[in-house]
């Protein structure tokens, strides 16, 4: 008797063993991802309280992402930006001291740890205060002595890159925004997709990546209002471009 029931223990705990072990391969197909919306001003004529929910519901198709959104930046000096996997910059602030030296010191520092960033449209003119350092970490910023974009319709993104697993797969789109011709530096980047200017016939990009410490940047200029955020060729390019910062695979299994 006693043979027979340490002989049944065992198979009980043999399947437990199998099914926790089980539970354990599976678990990476389930992962989850924690991405920040940071917002809470821009220039007049972006309206951020009318895009941010919109922005939001782009990963909504994506069930690996966990969004959560702030609208004060006054918050970034203290806010723990280790809990997140990715920080996504849909603002411009205008005020020097908010977030402030403390406020970009603390992204900085996250993503050169490895955190992920993405920036939205005039989030690259952002930080114009500490400019030579925020180029830095966004690749390319606004000069407000360039021209700052061809007047507001139609045009063509281009996919450049078709080899990067944000790209990958994707088809040239018609979209109606502001082709932007503003961006300015020299810090090394890797260019997925342009557009060409039908003011003055130059290819500018709309869409590029680059390392920052350990860190992963995405950065797209597209996504001037409610309307060109809806646009479904922008709306692969921001989620794709955030799984990618965030250390996913670039295409969810929903997109296939």
């Amino acid at each position: 008797m006693k043979r027979r029931a340490m002989l049944a223990l065992a198979l009980v705990l043999l399947g437990v063993g199998m099914t926790l072990s089980g539970l354990a391969l599976a678990s990476p197909a389930g992962v989850s991802k924690r991405i920040l919306i940071l917002t809470g001003e821009d220039y007049a004529g972006h309206k951020w309280r009318e895009t941010t929910p919109v922005l939001k519901s782009l990963y909504a198709p994506d069930p690996r992402f966990q969004v959560e959104v702030v609208q004060y930046l006054s918050a970034l000096p203290s806010l723990n930006l280790q809990a997140y996997d990715a920080v996504v910059m849909h603002f411009k602030n205008y005020d020097p001291n908010v977030p402030g030296r403390k406020g970009f010191d603390n992204l900085a520092r996250f993503v050169k740890q490895g955190g992920g960033l993405v920036l939205v449209h005039f989030a690259c003119g952002a930080f114009q205060e500490f400019k030579d350092d925020f180029t830095q970490l966004a690749g390319r910023a606004w000069n407000p002595k360039l021209r700052g974009h061809d007047p507001h319709g139609e045009f063509t993104v281009n996919i450049i890159d078709r080899e990067h697993p944000i790209t990958a797969g994707l088809e040239d789109f018609a979209i109606t925004d502001e082709l932007y011709t503003c961006l300015d530096g020299n810090v090394p980047i890797k260019v997925l997709a342009g557009a060409t200017s039908k003011v003055d016939g130059k290819v500018y990009p709309m869409a590029f990546v680059l390392n920052y410490g350990k860190g992963r940047v995405f950065h797209c200029v597209l996504g001037h209002d409610v309307r060109a955020l809806r646009n479904v060729g922008a709306g692969r390019l921001f989620r794709r471009g955030t799984a990618w910062t965030a250390r996913l695979t670039p295409v969810a299994k929903s997109e296939k």
